[in-house]
């Protein structure tokens, strides 16, 4: 799905790493993910999944990114820095990712907010939570992990950068803004709508 923030993270550390790579979109809203098929090669019918020839089905963006960024500059290999950089990401997929991407999944991508309408108060205090966190660790670095740009920088601005679709309003969070332009103005930086050219 072009828009899952997770997927786009894939795609832009593959395009960053000038990594040859198929894109196949599969419409979670169609329900292309709950095919036996799609079932077959990831049981838990999540997206982003990646297929290496001859070594089976990778799924989970922020373990895709591990192996793809492996040996490279975005994924550091001292014990330390490398540490860094998965707290950065576990805090992504368990304090962030959720609260950020739900409000914009049902407000901009479904349109349908008042079918959740129950959660939408528990997600924006724990993703603006989230924000601040962010907000605090930027006051005093330029990067989350590793003192430079690290696939811990791609996982949170997967769903960072379109938070206010969501409903987040970031103009009160200064670091995490200039951080985002920081982010935009690496090499190779693709936009969550980029479409790769056909091979």
């Amino acid at each position: 799905m072009q828009q899952s923030g997770n997927a786009y993270k894939v795609r832009l550390a593959f395009n960053q790493l000038e990594i040859p790579f198929t894109l196949v979109n599969v419409d979670i809203l169609r329900g292309e993910n709950r095919t036996p098929d799609f079932l077959r090669k990831n049981p838990e019918g999540r997206i982003p999944l990646l297929e290496m020839r001859g070594r089976g089905y990778l799924a989970e963006s922020n373990a895709i990114l591990c192996f793809i960024a492996e040996a490279t500059a975005l994924f550091p290999d001292g014990r330390w820095e490398r540490a860094e950089v998965l707290r950065w990401m576990f805090f992504e997929q368990n304090s962030h990712e959720t609260y950020l991407a739900q409000p914009r999944f049902w407000l901009s991508i479904r349109g349908g907010a008042d079918l959740r309408r129950d959660h939408f108060d528990d997600w924006m205090e724990r993703g603006y939570a989230a924000l601040m966190s962010m907000e605090r660790h930027l006051a005093t670095a330029a990067w989350f992990a590793a003192g430079r740009y690290t696939i811990a920088d791609i996982a949170l601005f997967a769903h960072t950068h379109v938070a206010g679709e969501g409903g987040f309003d970031l103009a009160t969070f200064p670091n995490v803004l200039a951080w985002l332009d920081r982010v935009k103005a690496q090499p190779r930086h693709i936009g969550i709508d980029w479409v790769a050219e056909p091979p």
